[in-house]
C-alpha cells in the first residue's frame, strides 16, 4: 500500500486508458475495506456499488456511456458504477444510532435526493483515493445515459447512478498534458 501524498495526489493522474491486466475479488475488496471509513454525514454511507467486469456487463455499460468515454470503458479492467441510494436513511438505525436520524428524512424527498448525491461522492473520492494507496489508477467519467445505467444497473432498486470510474493500471503513454489548478488566492478565502 502507497499512502504518500504524490501517490495520493501530486503524482496522481485522471487515465483515459488501461493496460489488460485482471483486478482481483480481493482487491475489489480491499477497495471497500478503505473507502467504506470515510466520512459521510451522520454515518449515511449511501454508496452503492456495482463493480462492471464481465464481457456481457461491460457490453451494457457501453451501451450507456457517450462515445467519448467508450473506449475508456472498454479497455479499464474494472469500471466501478458509484450510485446512491435513495434509501439510505433506512439504514441510519444501525449506521448512527447515537440519534433517531432517519426521522430527519423520512417525507424530505430534496433532502434524501441531496444528502445521496453529496455522500455517494464523497464516498467515490474514497473509493479513487483507495485505488490509489492500492496501487490502481482511476478515471473518473460523467458523459453517460443515466436512466440507461440506472435501468441496466439499479433496476428494482433506490439507487440512482452518480458517476462512473475506470479502474486498473493507466497507460502513462495516454495521458494528457497535465491540466493547471487554481491558486490558493484563486480558489480560496480565509475569513
Amino acid at each position: 500500500m502507497n499512502t504518500s501524498t504524490e501517490a495520493l495526489f501530486t503524482e496522481a493522474r485522471s487515465h483515459n486508458r488501461f493496460e489488460p491486466e485482471p483486478i482481483a475479488d480481493e482487491t475489489l475488496h480491499q477497495l471497500y475495506a478503505l473507502m467504506k471509513w470515510g466520512p459521510t454525514s451522520a454515518n449515511c454511507s449511501p454508496a452503492r456499488l456495482v463493480f462492471v467486469r464481465s464481457p456481457s456487463a461491460k457490453d451494457r455499460l457501453l451501451a450507456c456511456m457517450s462515445a467519448g468515454n467508450a473506449e475508456k470503458t472498454r479497455s479499464a479492467p474494472v469500471v466501478a458504477l458509484i450510485g446512491g441510494d435513495l434509501e439510505f436513511f433506512e439504514q441510519l438505525p444501525l449506521l448512527y444510532p447515537a440519534s433517531d436520524a432517519r426521522a430527519w428524512f423520512t417525507g424530505k424527498p430534496e433532502l434524501i435526493a441531496a444528502t445521496a448525491l453529496r455522500n455517494s461522492s464523497l464516498q467515490g473520492a474514497y473509493l479513487m483515493l483507495a485505488a490509489r494507496a492500492l496501487g490502481l489508477d482511476a478515471g473518473p467519467m460523467g458523459g453517460f445515459d443515466a436512466a440507461k445505467i440506472d435501468a441496466a444497473f439499479f433496476a428494482g432498486t433506490a439507487v440512482k447512478i452518480n458517476f462512473v470510474c475506470a479502474l486498473g493500471r493507466g497507460k502513462p503513454e495516454a495521458l494528457y498534458p497535465r491540466g493547471p489548478r487554481l491558486t490558493f488566492d484563486e480558489a480560496c478565502r480565509i475569513d
